[in-house]
């Protein structure tokens, strides 16, 4: 939702709120702008739209409290080459995040790949434990016989092993 802003001629150039009915400053606008509010500022006798002047004075006005977040040689490509500047800075941004976007969604492959990998690996690892626990509970040569595992396991792995 975009709150609408009426600025009022004459010197002052004062800006009325019209949700809370009241004067506001730029501060606040800037404030409201930086927490993702969208606002839109027109002028109260000609209904024209000074949205973009007002944003650029909300702008100077921090740059003179010593907040500016533009780079001087940012602004002035700005005023050199007007919205193409920002047009171009936007650009150069998105393909950024493109190139982002890309390389983490072709990593995404060979994380599936390992993860079915470590999936079969888990499955042969079980039938193998399966196996030994069979193998550990057979005895080849039976209770008695030479190198029995009973033998060994009643001499509490001390005794012969198998031949």
């Amino acid at each position: 939702m975009t709150r609408l802003i009426k600025r009022y001629g004459g010197g002052s150039r004062k800006l009325y709120d019209t949700e809370e009915s009241r004067y506001v400053s730029l501060e606040e606008i800037e404030s409201w702008v930086r927490r993702g509010l969208e606002v839109r500022v027109v002028d109260s006798l000609t209904a024209e739209d000074v949205t973009a002047q007002t944003l650029a004075q909300v702008i100077y006005e921090g740059a003179r409290r010593g907040g500016s977040f533009f780079s001087t040689e940012f602004l002035h490509s700005i005023i050199r080459r007007g919205e193409r500047a920002m047009s171009a800075r936007v650009g150069e941004l998105q393909a950024g995040v493109d190139r982002l976007v890309r390389t983490s969604v072709q990593r995404v492959g060979p994380v599936r790949r390992v993860r079915g990998e470590m999936q079969q690996l888990r499955k042969s690892l079980t039938r193998l434990e399966d196996s030994l626990g069979r193998l550990e509970g057979e005895d080849p040569f039976g209770p008695e016989g030479p190198g029995s595992l009973h033998e060994v396991k009643s001499a509490g792995g001390a005794g012969r092993g198998r031949r």
